[in-house]
């Protein structure tokens, strides 16, 4: 991979729980896990329509280097934007230089 085309930044973030000192229920929120740089492609009209039929709701790509701590769960923002995280998919070569994070526009409730 060329990692000069890792040129936009983005912040990957996890939700969290915490109980609630008064009422005792469960709160959940975001926090950010890591500021990385990545590259983001938006999928192509074909891709969509691709996607459409298998019922797959992929509307990026982002490409970052390899990170052990990157879970489906997590969620991604970038310029202003919020994108869940569809599947974390390693280089087919080593499996350890670069992830593919297929991703999907909108909330994700985790």
């Amino acid at each position: 991979m060329e990692f000069a085309k890792l040129s936009h930044r983005i912040t990957i973030q996890r939700r969290t729980s915490i109980q609630s000192p008064v009422t005792g229920a469960m709160e959940y929120t975001w926090s950010n896990l890591a500021d990385v740089w990545a590259e983001v492609v938006s999928s192509s009209v074909r891709d969509f329509i691709a996607a459409q039929a298998s019922t797959v709701k992929v509307s990026a790509r982002i490409k970052i280097r390899y990170r052990e701590d990157i879970q489906e769960k997590d969620r991604v923002l970038f310029r202003g934007k919020i994108y869940s995280i569809e599947g974390v998919l390693p280089d087919p070569d080593s499996g350890l230089e670069y992830l593919t994070l297929p991703c999907s526009e909108g909330v994700k409730d985790g």
